[in-house]
């Protein structure tokens, strides 16, 4: 049950992916993931939508054989918050972890990423 589980509260993003787009976020983490090395065995990602009928903001989530991977987005806010875990069984996946993290702060381009890294087991 080792691992490593990062934490990132992504505020002020600028970036290109859409914060109110369900398919665009599964589309960047699951390419994250498989960037990394990591393998995907699901994922869910739900649109919330408005009184008015406009979209809102994404609660994504990837199981991962090595853990998971969970979003969630905030449009009106241009905020994100961002859960990577991957366990460390038979090989230290941290770098892993790591370049998931990196891929989406580059996606979402927040003015001040807040990372937590905290190492379990």
């Amino acid at each position: 049950m080792h691992g490593l589980h990062l934490i990132a509260d992504l505020q002020d993003c600028r970036g290109d992916t859409p914060l109110d787009d369900a398919d665009a976020l599964r589309a960047l983490c699951l390419d994250a993931i498989a960037r990394a090395g990591l393998r995907a065995v699901g994922s869910l990602f739900h649109p919330f939508v408005g009184d008015d009928g406009q979209p809102q903001g994404v609660t994504g989530v990837v199981l991962l054989v090595e853990s998971h991977l969970a979003v969630h987005t905030w449009p009106e806010l241009r905020g994100v918050t961002a859960d990577v875990y991957v366990c460390n069984l038979g090989a230290d996946n941290s770098a892993r972890a790591e370049a998931v993290m990196d891929r989406l702060v580059a996606a979402f381009a927040p003015s001040e990423p807040k990372i937590q890294r905290v190492l379990r087991g």
